[in-house]
């Protein structure tokens, strides 16, 4: 067959270990021989951020905003031990948070449901999308020892007064402080994206924090996403047939086990990260989980959820072979063409995606799959097996040439 054409690339962001050798497979297997693939490629892995001193990842960010739509692999946030490992001159940030904040994006995660992976709560019967708030909080917190006898202010200074609310005396111990913050223009793009996010999917929205404890911070979510809703997404929404609704995140999560799933729950940036690898371990693993940053504007970045999966990348060292699943990563490629096919008006790009992952789907299906698939794996009539991350991608390969 003649490969498919593309316009306008998309933005490649490659990026380590274990992730980074799948990555190539992915192109050279299930997309190279279909796809005459377009991209604007940039090196996202430790190294080249070291060398570049990150500029490379802010870069990226420029490039995705131009061109509207990226996909990117498994990256390596450095702690101390990664230090010392990569020889780092300096602790280099997340690149999801750098771009999160660049894009000024929200996260939307939504795990990947196959016959014979069932939910660990068996009411889910459809996905349930987390949408992550990605700016602020804990991730861009101030903290600070603070010693006995010592004392902490939080001080705003405005048209040159200053403002001091006490946080906490500690004349009778040590202790600790921690100062974070957010911004009402943040918030609004965070509360547009899940609205538009919301009406695209025709699925329900909700919404969670915690105001009654944080009367002013997370009531200062509560109140922008319901001016949004009330101003210019309640008509929408209603002639969508889908509702809008807040709650505190102790009854989302009652609502949610409770559910039978299909809805979309927005969180705020540290909720966000943790209810999703709650809901990706539960309907069956982070492997199986897409991951997608999408901007106010219509920008677009697709990922994997889950890390550049470190044990492999040493065994893959040594010359041994691996079964690192490639889903999320395939669903990331899948999402980001088709993106890229909508946007260009390209509709056998498009075709072609939505054939990758209904082949990457059928193959699993039908028993072949990767070794941590296996484990949790129960479809009658079907015994599993076991296969490497090349035979799993040459399986998935030969289904798309015929499905194509």
């Amino acid at each position: 067959m003649d490969k498919i054409k593309m316009l306008t690339p998309i933005v490649e962001l490659d990026g380590d270990e274990m992730t980074r050798v799948v990555w190539q497979w992915i192109k050279e297997i299930v997309i190279s021989p279909f796809v005459d693939l377009k991209s604007e490629y940039y090196d996202l892995s430790l190294p080249n951020r070291e060398a570049t001193k990150d500029q490379v990842t802010k870069d990226a960010a420029a490039a995705i905003d131009k061109l509207g739509v990226g996909v990117k692999c498994a990256t390596i946030t450095p702690n101390a031990q990664r230090m010392t490992e990569y020889s780092l001159t300096s602790m280099w940030k997340s690149p999801n948070g750098t771009i999160r904040a660049a894009l000024d994006g929200t996260v939307f995660r939504e795990p990947i449901m196959v016959k014979g992976i069932s939910p660990l709560v068996p009411g889910w019967t459809s996905p349930i999308i987390i949408a992550r708030h990605a700016y602020g909080d804990v991730y861009k917190d101030v903290e600070a020892i603070c010693p006995k006898g010592s004392k902490a202010e939080l001080v705003i200074t405005a048209n040159g007064e200053e403002k001091r609310v006490l946080i906490a005396d500690y004349q009778k111990s040590a202790g600790i402080a921690l100062g974070m913050h957010n911004l009402d223009s943040s918030i609004r793009s965070f509360a547009k994206s899940c609205f538009n996010y919301a009406l695209s999917k025709k699925q329900d929205l909700w919404f969670s924090s915690k105001d009654t404890i944080s009367a002013t911070y997370d009531h200062r979510f509560k109140d922008i996403f319901q001016e949004e809703y009330d101003e210019n997404y309640k008509a929408a929404f209603e002639a969508a047939g889908i509702t809008y609704f807040y709650t505190l995140i102790d009854d989302a999560v009652a609502r949610v086990m409770r559910s039978k799933g299909g809805f979309i729950w927005a969180c705020k940036n540290y909720d966000g990260d943790v209810m999703s690898d709650m809901l990706a371990t539960a309907f069956g693993s982070l492997a199986m989980m897409t991951s997608v940053l999408v901007s106010p504007t219509g920008k677009y970045e697709y990922e994997a959820a889950h890390g550049t999966v470190t044990r492999h990348y040493y065994r893959h060292l040594k010359g041994e072979q691996t079964g690192t699943n490639p889903i999320a990563t395939l669903f990331a490629w899948s999402g980001a063409l088709r993106k890229r096919g909508e946007l260009d008006q390209l509709p056998a790009l498009c075709s072609y995606a939505d054939a990758l992952e209904k082949a990457t789907i059928d193959t699993v299906e039908e028993g072949y799959m990767t070794g941590d698939l296996k484990a949790i794996f129960h479809k009658e009539g079907v015994e599993p097996v076991a296969l490497t991350t090349q035979e799993f991608l040459h399986k998935i390969a030969d289904k798309l040439a015929t499905v194509l």
